[in-house]
């Protein structure tokens, strides 16, 4: 049986006169009509009662999270004489808070890694010196006594000791596309979500560091023009050529290392681990002297090891394991905490069905599991030893909606720190005694609301009240949530967004709008004012469904795509196709899908498996062919392909191209580094010689983002007229 069950989501004003203007694409992209103000980025200090901002680039500013009041500017260009800098991008204080560690002239490597001229400041002497001559730098930290800097220039670790003004080279066998050292190589950085492999022992005696040995990894390059936004003048007349190191599903990825230096001794010592094919994706060190913890996952990631080095021996024990029968979501290398006594360390992972908080001794006996029920944990916030309690995010209530929640380290008491329906999200302090909330629903813009540990409101930072005037201002159709059962008996979550003007008695035209990845979620009670908006003024259904594969819902539900990525998610959407198309105030003869780099792979997926369901597609940036695509991400979801084959043949869209129906508007950046342009042209071939008709466009000099200048108005002007030609 299917069933909807229907939200007003978006606030309709009193004042529904006031609503005379529809939202516009200028709205969306080139105004930013909709965005929502946030806070200064604030970093809790030290003593955890006081915490940071930085202020229009130029200073750093110190305030009391009890007052809001500002207690002292610790930084200002200003007041610093003959200042080398002129702005500031973002700083680090060290734990004495004596000196503050700031970076300008920030240049992307990849999507978290960048280089950047550092500078160390004295607070008492308000005496700044550059971190280094020369070349940017990378990946720079304080040591934990606040008296050293780690950092990694030209692929190589360097200490700087701020006393004696004097730099260390760590490493020198630094060199581009063959040895990196302190920083992760690009398929690190993207999968496992990190830009920075370096550790400071907690009495900073040592810097462990991962080296990275890329040799044997094949490249991938790609053209680069003059373009603009920004403009490469030295291409104006024959292109370049970027080139870096990419391993491919089932190809060689770069041997790992892990590493430690002795400050005092200037010597360096390997870590003692078997060899094998496998990743070291974390570092972190224990509270015990000389007790480094390495993170190991198997190439297939379907097998954890904690591993315990001693730096002075070098030799690495497996003190826990943990198997999975698909494989482990990259989480787990985030939220595995070591706790100060030396006595634990938590393990958030799904050992029951359903991702829960672990506790176990350092010896890798359980302790005891401290939540249990059929609901995901989705974040780790951290453990506060004086009060025993966890903190950590969960979607208890619903799927949809996430809470902040505190349990002790017994077990006993769980209770929730968060009270309104939504999305909630924290930030504590150092030493846990206040967070920031962060909350919106579909009819509240983003509120920043500081709390107690125990949850207790002190005062709002921040809560768009001119945004949600702005909107007011609007004609905007609603959000309305539903649910329906497939021909299976899997009930979907969807919502959807109805024309303006809405009339059951007309047939609206459908656009799906989805991702489909793995864990994750596109319908979410929170805010969002987006291109659904302007196309519901046009006169568009938009309808958005997460099909199984998606995260919230328990490893069932989360895993089931393994080893065929594509095809469950695919008739899921095809499903919700049918099942849109059967209301009675739409036409089921106009349905089109659209999505993004995975969503586009969906897209271009359910045209060729629909059997003429969907009349449109578009595909931005999509996956045709999982062959193409990295060995961390694919692999951990499809094995490799040498042992998988018929699981990435069957579902990559390029060997669909024969049953495309439907017309096809496929969309890539030519500077794509994840999901490349190769992709499209090795599909749109094959869909040549299968005589299929299809619309393409590609953006000169634009990665995966697509982004530049006027190029999302561009892109989404471009969309926009091709739903109204063709759908």
């Amino acid at each position: 049986m299917k069933k909807i069950f229907v939200f007003l989501a978006l606030l309709i004003p009193l004042n529904t006169f006031a609503q005379t203007k529809t939202v516009s694409l200028e709205d969306l992209n080139k105004f930013g009509t909709f965005a929502a103000r946030g806070i200064n980025k604030s970093k809790s200090m030290a003593d955890g009662i006081h915490y940071t901002t930085l202020e229009k680039g130029t200073q750093i500013n110190k305030y009391a999270y009890s007052s809001g009041k500002k207690v002292a500017t610790l930084f200002d260009i200003a007041n610093i004489k003959d200042c080398p800098i002129q702005h500031i991008q973002d700083y680090e204080i060290n734990s004495t808070n004596t000196k503050i560690l700031v970076y300008t002239n920030q240049e992307m490597v990849y999507r978290r890694t960048f280089k950047a001229n550092f500078f160390v400041y004295d607070i008492k002497r308000k005496e700044i010196k550059p971190l280094s001559e020369g070349d940017k730098q990378q990946a720079a930290e304080f040591s934990p006594d606040g008296e050293m800097v780690s950092f990694v220039k030209n692929n190589d670790v360097y200490i700087y000791k701020i006393k004696f003004d004097t730099e260390t080279r760590v490493t020198k066998d630094g060199e581009f596309n063959k040895i990196i050292n302190g920083v992760p190589d690009w398929v690190y950085e993207e999968e496992f979500e990190y830009n920075k492999a370096t550790a400071w022992s907690p009495n900073s005696t040592e810097l462990a560091y991962v080296r990275f040995d890329e040799t044997n990894v094949k490249k991938f390059s790609f053209p680069v023009y003059k373009g603009s936004n920004p403009t490469h003048n030295e291409y104006a007349l024959y292109p370049g050529e970027y080139n870096f190191k990419y391993p491919k599903a089932g190809e060689e990825n770069a041997k790992v290392s892990v590493k430690v230096f002795h400050i005092k001794n200037r010597t360096t010592k390997t870590m003692k681990i078997e060899e094998g094919d496998y990743y070291l994706p974390r570092i972190k060190w224990t509270q015990e002297p000389g007790k480094l913890g390495i993170l190991k996952l198997n190439r297939l990631q379907n097998q954890f090891d904690l591993l315990i080095a001693n730096t002075a021996t070098a030799i690495a024990q497996s003190v826990f394991t943990h198997r999975n029968d698909y494989y482990l979501d990259v989480e787990i290398l985030n939220d595995l905490t070591f706790s100060n006594d030396g006595k634990y360390f938590i393990y958030v992972s799904e050992m029951d069905g359903y991702n829960h908080i672990h506790l176990y001794t350092m010896a890798g006996m359980k302790v005891r599991q401290l939540t249990k029920g059929e609901w995901d944990v989705t974040d780790f916030y951290g453990y506060d030893e004086n009060k025993k309690l966890l903190y950590y995010q969960a979607a208890k209530v619903s799927s949809t909606q996430r809470e902040v929640y505190a349990v002790s380290i017994d077990g006993k008491k769980d209770y929730k720190l968060t009270s309104k329906t939504g999305m909630h999200s924290a930030d504590f302090s150092t030493g846990f005694k206040y967070f920031i909330n962060t909350f919106s629903n579909t009819s509240t813009p983003p509120q920043y609301t500081l709390h107690t540990q125990s949850g207790k409101y002190i005062r709002t930072l921040q809560d768009n009240a001119s945004l949600k005037e702005t909107v007011s201002q609007f004609r905007i159709s609603p959000k309305e949530f539903f649910t329906f059962t497939t021909s299976q008996g899997v009930e979907l979550n969807g919502w959807m967004v109805k024309p303006l003007d809405f009339d059951t008695n007309n047939k609206y035209p459908v656009l799906m709008t989805q991702y489909s990845g793995p864990n994750s979620q596109e319908v979410l009670d929170e805010w969002s004012v987006g291109w659904e908006q302007y196309l519901a003024s046009q006169g568009y259904l938009v309808a958005c469904i997460d099909p199984r594969g998606t995260g919230a819902r328990g490893e069932e539900f989360r895993k089931c795509t393994y080893m065929k990525l594509g095809q469950i998610e695919s008739n899921d959407q095809i499903e919700g196709a049918r099942y849109l198309g059967s209301l009675n105030y739409t036409d089921a003869s106009r349905i089109g899908i659209w999505g993004w780099s995975y969503g586009g792979f969906m897209s271009c997926s359910c045209l060729s498996k629909a059997n003429g369901i969907f009349k449109v597609g578009i595909a931005v940036a999509p996956v045709t062919n999982w062959r193409y695509y990295d060995s961390v991400y694919t692999e951990r979801f499809m094995r490799k392909p040498q042992e998988n084959p018929k699981g990435y043949d069957e579902n990559s869209p390029i060997n669909m191209a024969d049953n495309l129906t439907g017309r096809l508007f496929i969309i890539h950046g030519m500077a794509d580094d994840n999901v490349h342009f190769q992709n499209t042209v090795e599909y749109i071939e094959q869909l040549i010689q299968a005589n299929k008709q299809f619309d393409m466009f590609a953006y000169p000099n634009r990665n995966h983002g697509i982004y530049g200048g006027n190029t999302r108005m561009h892109l989404y002007q471009m969309m926009s007229d091709y739903l109204k030609k063709n759908l």
